[in-house]
């Protein structure tokens, strides 16, 4: 059926997409997009992903799969897989060290690749490309090379990833200080209280390095990356943990010029995995002091002996052995996909969040009008109203599901999510400490001793540890946040809910999750 739309719509291309996707739905959920069109209407401005929808990511329909874990992982734009293939199909490529035909290929795509990074992120002059297996790895490889040195430190906040936080063993057995930016109860840091800590550690006779979390992948925060010019400002090295920031927001190197950033591809566009990137300052990689060489990152080694002389060109002396040459050309083509939407999609992710979060706020139990959610991470300010806009946070709702009395297991609301063909996400996110902020547990962070499992912790609070993380991106649309939605209220009838539970509890062992 075709929901009945009275709105002022942007010529015959947006009628004709909001017609299309109306006649797909069923008769509750027309009448909710067609109230939700009336309540956005600046929805209709980014028609053309609804479009990219039925194209690249018609499995996701085809299949019947509701995809909101954008945050784990992009979905991949099945014409971006089409095009790799044929490209491998016609191409003879080889390793990149050596000059054969097929090797001199294979480098001229990753210098295209490099220069597509580079575009991509208008870095100026003075910055290159060491591509890694992912923005774990380029964070690994910038820790590990760090002058790091008992009179300089290391600063990051609270709210950032397992992967940021292990630089800190670098620093810390070097003789490094590290210092902590406290979080507040919905992640980020007040800005006001970051400057007061580097400014209280800023570098005396050494430089130190400030670690930025661009987008928590669990708190939902954006952090402002004005900081950055602070920090540099005061002798810091800047590193920008972008791996979350840069699927839905627009990057500029030339306005905020860190010293290095780090992104998966695999989270920005979906295709390839195993292929991540370190952009990166070539001042900044000559400070880099190396603790080993490896294939590719040397010209001469003396063998027995000590003596080696490391390859001339800055980037490869930080690629360890070869690089994942055959996918950098999709990196290429994923890059000039994502140029093309990426406009559109801060405008589409606002309306469907600000959607989610009033829907799910308002679900109340049959039996005793309590909340069904408890939303947990960051809300955004505002609400995007025109394409090209930027918003002050991500796409991300973080959240506990509760019952009349209590808080609803995690990984009970994972077995209905299963059940139900829903990829979301429960746990922890690999941020300890915005998990721990949005749950209110900082206190019993700092008594956590050696050798505590995530098992023991839970057992002192009772109950399961971590939220369930929904997170949109770029193949998103009404439909998946419509069926978050119908989950959420089928838990708010009583006797759904308590006939899930049961089927749940009655699960053998080792199936229920």
């Amino acid at each position: 059926m075709d929901a009945h739309v009275d709105l002022d719509l942007d010529g015959e291309f947006c009628v004709f997409a909001v017609l299309i996707v109306s006649a797909q739905l069923d008769h509750a959920e027309a009448c909710a997009y067609s109230a939700f069109l009336k309540s956005f209407p600046e929805y209709q401005s980014t028609w053309i992903l609804d479009t990219l929808r039925r194209t690249d990511f018609a499995r996701l329909d085809r299949t019947g799969e509701t995809y909101v874990d954008y945050m784990g992982g992009a979905q991949h734009p099945e014409s971006l897989v089409r095009v790799h293939s044929a490209f491998l199909t016609e191409t003879v490529m080889g390793n990149t060290h050596s000059v054969s035909n097929s090797s001199k290929l294979s480098s001229r795509y990753a210098d295209e690749a490099r220069d597509a990074v580079l575009s991509f992120f208008r870095a100026p002059p003075g910055y290159t490309v060491v591509f890694t297996a992912n923005a774990t790895a380029a964070l690994k490889l910038v820790g590990e090379a760090y002058p790091f040195k008992s009179n300089n430190g290391y600063i990051l906040g609270v709210d950032s990833h397992n992967s940021v936080h292990g630089i800190r063993e670098y620093a810390s057995r070097r003789g490094a200080e590290v210092h902590y930016i406290p979080s507040t109860s919905t992640g980020g840091f007040v800005l006001s209280t970051a400057k007061d800590i580097l400014s209280q550690h800023r570098p005396q006779n050494a430089s130190s390095l400030f670690a930025l979390t661009g987008l928590s992948n669990i708190t939902n925060a954006k952090n402002p990356l004005s900081i950055i010019g602070f920090a540099s400002s005061l002798g810091y090295h800047t590193l920008l943990d972008a791996a979350a920031l840069a699927p839905s927001s627009d990057i500029s190197l030339s306005e905020t010029p860190v010293d290095a950033m780090v992104v998966s591809f695999y989270k920005m566009f979906g295709y390839p995995t195993g292929v991540g990137a370190l952009i990166v300052k070539e001042s900044f990689l000559e400070i880099l002091e190396r603790p080993w060489f490896a294939g590719g990152t040397v010209d001469v080694v003396q063998v027995p002996g000590s003596i080696f002389t490391r390859t001339s060109v800055l980037h490869e002396q930080f690629e360890d052995g070869t690089i994942n040459f055959m996918t950098l050309p999709a990196v290429t083509n994923g890059l000039r996909f994502l140029s093309a939407y990426l406009p559109f999609l801060p405008l589409r992710l606002s309306c469907l969040t600000h959607y989610l979060v009033t829907s799910l706020s308002r679900l109340r139990h049959d039996s005793t009008g309590t909340p069904v959610v408890k939303i947990l991470s960051k809300l955004p300010s505002r609400r995007l109203k025109s394409v090209g806009e930027q918003g002050d946070s991500g796409s991300t709702i973080s959240l506990i599901f509760l019952s009349a009395r209590e808080m609803i297991p995690n990984s009970f609301i994972e077995y209905v999510a299963v059940s139900r063909n829903i990829s979301l996400r429960t746990g922890c996110m690999c941020n300890p400490g915005g998990a721990a902020s949005l749950q209110g547990i900082q206190d019993q962070m700092e008594r956590v001793y050696l050798g505590v499992t995530l098992k023991d912790f839970e057992r002192v609070f009772g109950r399961e540890l971590g939220v369930v993380r929904i997170s949109l991106g770029l193949g998103s649309n009404f439909q998946d946040v419509w069926k978050i939605v119908m989950l959420a209220s089928s838990l708010a009838d009583s006797r759904t809910r308590q006939a899930l539970w049961d089927t749940w509890t009655n699960v053998p062992i080792g199936q229920g999750m």
